[in-house]
C-alpha cells in the first residue's frame, strides 16, 4: 500500500533515465577494453579464437546482436542450396 500523500521522500520513484548505463557496468567495460588493448587487441582475440575456440564463441554470442534482420531491416531470407547447385547459386549472387 502506498504511503499517504506528502509522506514519501520528494525523489521517491525517480530512478535513472531509461537507457542510462549503470556506472559500475561502464567502469567494468572500460577496464575490460583497457586490458584487451594492453594484450594486443585484435591480434589477441585472433589468438584466443585458435587456442580457446569454446570461450571465443561464447564471447561472440555475448557481443553479437540478438535480433537479426535482412536487407534494409526486412525479413531474413534463407535459401537452401544443394551442393551440386552451388556454382549456379554463386553465379546468381555474383559469387
Amino acid at each position: 500500500m502506498p504511503a499517504p500523500k506528502g509522506t514519501r521522500p520528494p525523489a521517491a520513484g525517480k530512478g535513472r533515465v531509461k537507457g542510462t548505463p549503470n556506472r559500475l557496468t561502464a567502469d567494468i567495460k572500460a577496464m575490460i577494453l583497457g586490458a584487451l588493448d594492453a594484450k594486443g587487441g585484435q591480434k589477441y582475440l585472433e589468438r584466443q579464437a585458435d587456442e580457446n575456440p569454446a570461450a571465443f564463441m561464447t564471447l561472440i554470442g555475448k557481443v553479437l546482436p540478438l535480433q537479426v534482420s535482412g536487407e534494409d531491416g526486412g525479413a531474413v531470407i534463407i535459401k537452401i542450396v544443394k551442393y551440386g547447385d552451388y556454382a549456379a547459386a554463386a553465379a546468381e549472387h555474383g559469387g
